[in-house]
């Protein structure tokens, strides 16, 4: 069972707890932390995807960002995001070689599964610059179904006309845009 902080508006741990099922049933503000794994080829920012599970919790199926998680109770943002990097992809960086590009709020409801789903999250966005073939990545297959890159480019086109079935959140790709001079 995953434990999660429960955070207040700046991100900051209040001091309670709740497993990750109450946390998204009750919508309680909690912590994520998103990487974004980028390489140039001919002369493009390309970024790597991941489609989520049929069996995720929520989004199943979707493509998605490169790697991301929720910020088990008492880790933090870093050390979480280099966490889901090694568990989901098999790789390994370091606190150094991640772009920290700025933090997003948001909050949602959906239904997955037939049951209630309420995201009410605070994430800290990075960046990982390294060239590495989608193949060679040692994925985590109860996690994801696949890896692929894509041209950045194309990937803000495709999330802002609906022409592929994702997750991903424009203003997310903004704030790569932004911090990255994508």
């Amino acid at each position: 069972m995953e434990i999660l902080d429960i955070v207040d508006e700046a991100g900051f741990p209040t001091g309670e707890t709740a497993d990750r099922v109450r946390v998204h049933a009750e919508g309680l503000l909690h912590r994520t932390a998103h990487v974004w794994l980028l390489r140039r080829r001919n002369g493009r920012a390309e970024v790597l995807l991941q489609r989520r599970s049929e069996n995720k919790e929520s989004c199943p199926g979707c493509w998605d960002i490169s790697s991301a998680g929720h910020i088990p109770a008492g880790m933090g943002f870093v050390e979480s995001a280099l966490r889901e990097l090694r568990e989901e992809l098999g790789l390994t960086a370091s606190a150094d070689e991640l772009v920290r590009c700025g933090r997003r709020r948001f909050f949602y409801r959906e239904t997955f599964h037939g049951r209630p789903f309420v995201d009410n999250q605070i994430s800290d966005v990075y960046a990982l610059w390294r060239d590495v073939r989608a193949e060679e990545l040692a994925i985590q297959t109860d996690e994801l179904d696949a890896v692929r890159w894509m041209p950045f480019d194309e990937l803000v086109h495709a999330v802002a006309h609906g022409t592929m079935r994702h997750c991903i959140v424009r203003e997310e790709l903004e704030i790569l845009r932004c911090a990255l001079g994508l």
